[in-house]
């Protein structure tokens, strides 16, 4: 009678570890995020202004963005890779931040 048990060598139950309940926010995913959020936030900013000249706020858009006049075409994209570096750069500041805190709490 003829064995019926498996005797390949080689295969083994692997136990992947355990998810740790620490809350964490994933950085890229969060710059880029914060990136569009502020450069498309910008966009409608600016075409709101475009409409609506007598509620303007781009006053506000040259104290906030160096190097950014109104309105040229050069100048809108500066203000919109601007915009876009600030949220990264929230997001390279809070994100690290956040994650060091919240592993410190929940250990």
């Amino acid at each position: 009678m003829a064995d019926s048990r498996n005797s390949s060598p080689g295969y083994a139950i692997r136990v992947a570890p355990q998810a740790s309940n620490t809350p964490r926010i994933p950085v890229i995913a969060f710059g880029m995020s914060l990136g569009l959020f502020l450069a498309i936030t910008f966009v409608l900013c600016v075409g709101f202004d475009l409409i609506f000249p007598g509620m303007a706020m781009y006053q506000t858009w040259l104290k906030l963005l160096p190097g950014f006049t109104w309105l040229s075409v050069p100048s809108f994209l500066l203000g919109l890779v601007e915009a876009f570096a600030y949220g990264w750069y929230v997001a390279l500041i809070f994100g690290p931040l956040f994650n060091y805190f919240a592993a410190r709490r929940f250990r």
